[in-house]
């Protein structure tokens, strides 16, 4: 099922963002939108306002922030290769989201969680740890 780009001039902003894959279902991309997490040209949009090509969208999803410009409509969501050539993500966005995920995976490698249960021995060096803090 290949997915079609509208002739349309416009597509309605959470139709867009599902479409191309941001959000999962609609209704997370149009709760993203009122919260303040998206935003064409500069400005908070609303759900219904509409996307043309050539827009500037800068999305906050999670950790990630991506600064995207839309080059195709589509209002149907389709496989992740044909929704990845609906926008154009800036140099510096991704530069940008790759150190911040390059960070965050070098803070969680110093730490290593235990593979099991604590061992008899364990148990009480923890529980001899938690008697240091309450004296």
């Amino acid at each position: 099922m290949a997915v079609r780009p509208v002739t349309v001039a416009s597509v309605r902003l959470d139709i867009w963002l599902w479409a191309a894959r941001f959000f999962r279902t609609r209704s997370l991309a149009r709760q993203a939108i009122e919260n303040g997490k998206v935003e064409v040209d500069g400005q908070r949009a609303k759900a219904s306002r509409g996307v043309q090509v050539g827009s500037t969208l800068r999305v906050g999803r999670g950790e990630e922030v991506f600064e995207v410009e839309v080059a195709a409509l589509s209002e149907q969501r389709g496989p992740a290769a044909v929704a990845r050539t609906l926008y154009v993500e800036s140099e510096a966005s991704r530069l940008a989201r790759e150190n911040r995920l390059a960070e965050l995976r070098a803070a969680r490698a110093g730490y290593q969680p235990p593979q099991g249960k604590p061992d008899k021995r364990a148990r009480r060096l923890i529980r001899a740890l938690g008697d240091i803090d309450a004296s």
